[in-house]
């Protein structure tokens, strides 16, 4: 049984895993929120219902006090969870759990149960050497009265259901299997994790459901503009992109969510706009890629050797985009300063740099030699076994 409440980010990469476990026979339960129950049973999957993740609308400036009522949020979305997923476990009794990083619930059923469970890391793994993430996520936290409330949500839960839960505990727990959806060279302090972590890098599959896309122009840079599924309406980021590029220089595919086009005047004839992209399929055209620096998505721009300009939105993607900028993969743009001809010129720079060019391709034969979905599947059956 695989459990990812929902996210993108979260359920997308596990999907092709997923779907080489039942390619090889094993059946596969699923549980997740109903949003993504169509993707899950199109790999064969049975779904498992789980109560929907509400959604969560943060501002777009995003400080540690956003941060804390995002974690409060995702604390009782998870702990709704809980009573369903120990009851189908019980009666379906799974050979094993698998679990993304997230979903403390699934580790607590596992445990409780006696059934073993392997967890899947969508993002930077952490350990003694490294906590980086977790470490951003919490920054300036430690005053905030949102944190005192939690820890109380957290309490009253551990008492109802007579289980040992703490907040550290909802943030990372190591298992003797974890799945780490990077590779390891982009992870910091790689070196430092044993052989409890698998290294699987980006794990990617076909993704039948998506609408067709076709470069207008081969020869003519592209450059791809998505700031994930979250932070969608930036109307003032999008113009400016429109006014950077507004010759015949570059293309642009640019998504814009639910953004009104009323909003965005005038359209340049190379500038394509959609609110989704099939985002493999323009990466596989891309000449650059301007991101929020989700995991998600710099793994797929790694697999693909773009290069990024990065504008994170949350802790966890300055990280991400902290390390793209150190691994020479890409520049961080500051949005305070960014305007149409600071956005050109790095775009420019970012494809005429040799040294760019150099850790992109070596990154990208990094990417591809984790294994990805085959080698998940491998090592689930070896670990079983």
């Amino acid at each position: 049984m695989f459990v990812v409440l929902g996210g993108h980010g979260h359920v997308t990469p596990t999907l092709p895993l997923v779907g080489e476990l039942v390619h090889r026979g094993h059946h596969v339960g699923y549980a997740c929120g109903p949003e993504f129950a169509d993707a899950v049973t199109a790999t064969g999957t049975r779904w498992v219902p789980l109560p929907g993740l509400p959604q969560f609308r943060p501002p777009a400036q995003v400080g540690p006090e956003v941060v804390g009522l995002w974690l409060r949020h995702i604390f009782a979305a998870l702990a709704a969870t809980y009573p369903p997923l120990l009851a189908h476990a019980r009666e379906q009794r799974p050979d094993a759990v698998v679990y993304d990083a997230t979903n403390w619930p699934a580790r607590l059923v596992a445990d409780q149960l006696g059934i073993p469970a392997i967890r899947t890391v969508p993002n930077l793994a952490a350990n003694e050497s490294y906590s980086g993430v977790d470490q951003a996520l919490t920054a300036g936290l430690d005053d905030d009265p949102t944190m005192t409330a939690l820890a109380g949500d957290i309490a009253a839960f551990a008492a109802e259901y007579d289980v040992g839960l703490d907040f550290a505990a909802t943030m990372d727990v190591t298992e003797a299997l974890n799945l780490v959806f990077v590779p390891r060279a982009f992870q910091p302090a790689g070196d430092s994790f044993d052989d409890r972590f698998r290294f699987l890098g980006p794990v990617l599959g076909a993704r039948p459901d998506e609408q067709a896309w076709a470069s207008p122009d081969p020869e003519r840079p592209l450059l791809y503009v998505s700031l994930g599924s979250i932070f969608t309406d930036h109307p003032e980021l999008h113009r400016t992109c429109l006014d950077a590029f507004d010759d015949d220089r570059w293309q642009v595919c640019m998504t814009i969510g639910s953004t009104d086009l009323g909003q965005l005047g005038p359209i340049p004839a190379t500038v394509q706009l959609r609110p989704w992209f099939p985002q493999l399929q323009v990466l596989a055209h891309a000449s650059a890629f301007l991101t929020h620096a989700g995991m998600g998505s710099t793994m797929e721009a790694l697999y693909h050797g773009v290069p990024m300009l990065t504008l994170p939105q949350m802790p966890e993607q300055v990280v991400n985009a902290d390390r793209i900028t150190e691994l020479s993969l890409g520049h961080r743009l500051d949005p305070a300063t960014l305007d149409p001809a600071s956005l050109r010129r790095a775009a420019e720079e970012l494809i005429s740099s040799p040294r760019i060019r150099d850790s992109i391709d070596r990154m990208r034969a990094q990417a591809r030699d984790g294994g990805g979905a085959v080698a998940g599947a491998e090592v689930i059956e070896a670990h079983l076994a």
